[in-house]
């Protein structure tokens, strides 16, 4: 059920906790447990986390203590109150460089390195790309909810390498975010995928949401009655047996999408230690086969997934714009190994 929650500044009567969260339970909630109810309404937030918060008293219940055990009812007011205030959404400006690739006066085209963050969150309030663009760049625009993301129409994840485009004005802004709405913008990644695809090519047409089990994670529902509607064009540009290069293009742009499109195919990601692709899923169990594939992990410490390639209609000329990147000197490398090893066994 749809609930109100609000995030509150303000700081508690007794002067000590600072009130992060005030939710008022819906007239048609059914009876749960309050760690399961706050589980799911409170972003990062792991059950055992909860738990902990609940124990600590940080957690009340129409202004009393309560135990995780406690369920919910209809019209309940839950408090969670915590000894630092609340982050706000101010972005601090930091001197990062940045890779810039295309910069005009509405757009700038950037290739962000894995390991960056690209916008402030929860445990990544500072490094990352917004910060290094709010030193940059005055008077970036933000997005309409105001939620601190200058110049940001679309992300992709830390630990993902390749290219992004800002807008540098509000016009920018609203073109290119019409663009991801229509799925017109051309966005190329080049994946390193564990076994070989088969058929090579193709397309993956299968709703994308939240894992019920862990809400970091997302989960593929192929009935399609839970999700969002998720698109990705596939196509093998190199078959190593172990592993395979595949180009991925998306048509819509979920969060995970590539990372939980493959590993539902049955090719999680190179190292990608979130969908399963951070162990030996294909080859021999020799000491001499794993021991390279753990050297593999060390020199690539992290999902095999590039940003390669990216199109747009610009702004205000109206002209097609592409750009294309290099792979990372890590991901590279990697797929050089593999197609040493892979001659060698020939």
């Amino acid at each position: 059920m749809n609930n109100d929650f609000i995030e509150n500044n303000e700081i508690n009567e007794d002067g000590d906790l600072y009130e992060h969260y005030r939710i008022v339970v819906d007239k048609g909630q059914s009876l749960l447990r309050i760690d399961k109810f706050l589980m799911d309404r409170i972003p990062n937030a792991t059950r055992n986390k909860v738990q902990q918060g609940i124990e600590a008293e940080s957690v009340k219940v129409n202004d009393k203590v309560v135990k995780s055990s406690y369920k919910i009812k209809p019209l309940d007011v839950i408090t969670v109150s915590l000894p630092e205030p609340p982050r706000d959404t101010e972005v601090i400006p930091e001197n990062i460089p940045l890779d810039i690739v295309y910069e005009d006066d509405e757009v700038l085209v950037i290739n962000k390195p894995a390991g960056m963050v690209v916008h402030p969150a929860y445990q990544n309030w500072t490094g990352t790309l917004v910060n290094a663009l709010a030193y940059h760049f005055q008077n970036l625009p933000t997005t309409q909810n105001g939620e601190g993301r200058p110049g940001l129409v679309h992300r992709i994840d830390k630990d993902t390498s390749g290219l992004m485009v800002v807008a540098k004005t509000e016009l920018a802004m609203a073109h290119l975010a019409r663009q991801f709405y229509d799925h017109s913008i051309e966005r190329t990644y080049y994946a390193m995928v564990w076994g070989e695809m088969n058929p090579p090519q193709g397309i993956v047409n299968v709703n994308l949401g939240r894992s019920p089990k862990d809400r970091r994670v997302v989960a593929a529902f192929p009935e399609g009655d839970i999700g969002r509607h998720a698109i990705t064009h596939y196509k093998t540009l190199k078959a190593l047996r172990y592993i395979s290069l595949v180009q991925c293009n998306l048509e819509t742009g979920r969060t995970h999408q590539i990372r939980a499109h493959m590993q539902y195919l049955g090719h999680p990601l190179f190292n990608d230690e979130t969908y399963g692709g951070d162990r030996i899923l294909k080859g021999t169990t020799f000491t001499k086969y794993r021991q390279f594939v753990e050297n593999c992990f060390k020199l690539l410490p992290r999902q095999a997934l590039h940003a390669k390639s990216l199109g747009f209609q610009h702004p205000k000329t109206r002209q097609w714009m592409q750009f294309d990147s290099e792979l990372p000197e890590d991901f590279s490398s990697v797929l050089e190994k593999w197609e040493k090893y892979v001659n060698t066994q020939d």
